[in-house]
């Protein structure tokens, strides 16, 4: 499974999913974290360009271009959610404190 989740760079979740910085893009399987690669994607720069669409197809070509299944984020916006649930991703909102723990508790009891 590959999960996409904001992260600070002590490696704690950011609560701003749409505004987040930087991104890990994570990769776990049979439980375990078997990739892990922080990408700075400035949605914290770049979401108040353009319009809220165009923001929202930014965020969504990313994740498109990751493969990403799951998003595991502490917040976002019902617009966001609304998204990425037409693009059949599961979102697990209300995460918070170390980034990779909330990525296997989000995995738990899941093939892949």
């Amino acid at each position: 499974m590959i999960v996409c989740v904001p992260v600070t760079s002590e490696g704690d979740i950011d609560p701003r999913w749409g505004r987040a910085a930087r991104v890990a893009v994570v990769e776990v399987r049979d439980g375990e974290l078997v990739r892990w690669e922080e990408v700075e994607v400035g949605w914290d720069q770049l979401h108040d360009v353009g319009t809220e669409g165009g923001h929202h197809a930014r965020v969504a070509r990313f994740l498109k271009d990751q493969r990403i299944e799951v998003v595991v984020a502490h917040h976002m916006g019902e617009p966001m959610v609304q998204m990425l649930d037409r693009m059949g991703l599961e979102v697990q909102l209300g995460a918070s404190g170390d980034a990779g723990r909330a990525v296997l508790f989000a995995s738990a009891g899941r093939a892949g």
